[in-house]
């Protein structure tokens, strides 16, 4: 592909699979943190134990990333789609940036959804350049609108907006852990509470052992309606008692 507006795409697989949120037991990352944000995760992905020195690490390789792509025409497209408001915050203020550079690199990301990410960029500043004479980042505000509404009319360029578009969600529903909603930022603004206890680095759900699955289940047994008045017949009875 070089283009979004490529006639060959298809929407890929893990796009499909993000999208279908019906099924009980897709457990992704997306549904676990709209659902809990925060609470307990019940979870078979794959376990990526990090150190507190490598989210540091994380966090000092985007510092000297963000000034060049693809994070900075990514940096500009969240901050077109949650621009500074009086109403809310921003794209910036909940960190979207890098929460989307965690989902990159340090969550357990499909490989080829990260690829879609990155090509994306240089789909949109190509389409930029024959729309409006330059990149991206050096577009208007103004310009900016028309030229993601463009990218938008395909489905390729439909699909990698949608991306961002959850990511930032998640940045701003997300415990802090995960990289967004600093201080709880996004929570305050909905007037939300968090859950309890909140995950620290080293407990977030993709850190955690998979749980293990009962070797054996309860059998229970199905009592008939005639059998219903005898159904304690038999057992030996246990007598509360309550002192004053």
């Amino acid at each position: 592909m070089k283009s979004f507006f490529d006639k060959h795409y298809q929407t890929p697989l893990w796009f499909i699979k993000k999208s279908d949120n019906k099924t009980a037991d897709n457990q992704s990352r997306r549904q676990f943190l709209k659902s809990a944000a925060g609470a307990t995760a019940i979870t078979a992905l794959p376990v990526m134990p990090l150190s507190a020195k490598e989210q540091e690490q994380s966090l000092l390789q985007l510092k000297q990333l963000r000034k060049t792509d693809p994070w900075l025409t990514l940096e500009a497209t969240l901050m077109h789609l949650l621009p500074v408001s009086d109403t809310g915050p921003s794209a910036d203020e909940i960190n979207a940036l890098v929460y989307l550079h965690q989902v990159m690199t340090v969550h357990p990301t499909d490989e080829d959804e990260k690829e879609f990410i990155i090509k994306g960029v240089g789909w949109l500043n190509g389409f930029s350049k024959s729309q409006q004479g330059k990149p991206f980042v050096g577009l208007s505000v103004e310009q900016k609108e028309t030229t993601l509404r463009g990218v938008s009319n395909s489905t390729a360029g439909s699909n990698w907006l949608s991306t961002l578009l959850a990511y930032l969600f998640e940045a701003m529903l997300a415990p802090p852990a995960y990289g967004g909603n600093p201080d709880g930022i996004g929570w305050q603004w909905l007037e939300h509470q968090g859950g309890f206890p909140l995950p620290k680095a080293g407990q977030r759900y993709f850190e955690l052992p998979p749980r293990g699955r009962a070797k054996s289940q309860i059998a229970v047994r199905e009592i008939s309606p005639e059998n219903k008045s005898n159904r304690f017949a038999g057992t030996s009875s246990i007598k509360r008692t309550h002192k004053a």
